[in-house]
This record gives structure tokens, sequence and C-alpha cells, in this order.
């Protein structure tokens, strides 16, 4: 897989589950995932993901507000979708067309802004295509099946 053709878009669930030891399985799956998206420089991320994580993370996982802060200026690096009118209209065609949440839809409006190619996601049907983009669960997936690691 060429990274520059094949971005992933990574969506909060992913980031969360690295930090999160309830489920060992899921929090594994996710570092394996984190890992070979930075070894590749092929991940992406939304304000809003960014966002969503800061405050879940806080709230739900009780990492420090500072860790937090720290990991999502590291996220940066992710070159973050701004939000924008048009990235909004994308949203709301995609709420309309494909049935999904505003928030979801949102996310994949940033994905399809980005460039990306796969979006990592348990939130998402593991599989489905819009447009371009197309969903991959990765707790059902391998990365080296993306990244022959």
């Amino acid at each position: 897989m060429n990274a520059a053709d094949n971005l992933v878009f990574v969506d909060t669930n992913v980031l969360l589950y690295e930090l999160d030891g309830a489920d060992p399985a899921k929090q594994l799956a996710s570092r394996r995932w984190l890992d070979a998206l930075w070894q590749e420089r092929a991940a992406r991320v939304s304000w809003q993901v960014l966002n969503e994580f800061y405050v879940n993370a806080t709230r739900k996982t009780g990492v420090p507000a500072a860790t937090c802060r720290r990991l999502v200026e590291t996220y940066l690096l992710w070159k973050p979708a701004e939000f924008s009118l048009p990235l909004l209209w994308r949203a709301w065609y995609w709420a309309d067309h494909a049935g999904i949440t505003h928030w979801d839809a949102l996310i994949l409006a940033a994905a399809e802004r980005s460039g990306c190619r796969w979006l990592l996601s348990e939130d998402f049907s593991h599989g489905r295509k819009y447009g371009s983009v197309q969903v991959v669960n990765p707790f059902r997936s391998d990365p080296g099946e993306f990244f022959g690691g």
C-alpha cells in the first residue's frame, strides 16, 4: 500500500480504545493500527475527532487533561480536516442519502475532504463504501492487510 494514495481516516473510538484498558483485545488492536499508521504516515483526522477524543478521554477513561492535550497536539501531525460550509454541505448529503447520523456524516465528509480511501471505525458498517471511502472496522481487520506488516 502506498500511503500517499491510501490514507486512513481515524475515528474517535480507535484513539480512545488505545487508552482504555477495559477491553484489552480492542486496546491491542487499536495500538497495532495506530502504530502502523504512524509508521506509514497514512493517518488523517478532523477537528471533530480531536475534540471528541479530548472530552471522552478525560471524562470516560480518566486520563489527565494535560496528557490528553499533549496527545491532541501530537495528532495535529495527522493534518485535521478543517470545518467549512462545503464540508457541512457534504455531510448533509451523506446524512440524506446514506441514512447516517449528522455526526457520522461529518466524519465521512471529513474523510473525503482529507483524501482518504479508508475510514477506520467500528461505528460504521465494515466494508461499506461511501463514494470513494470504504469503512474498515479495526477489530475485524489487521493493519498488515493494508500495509504489508
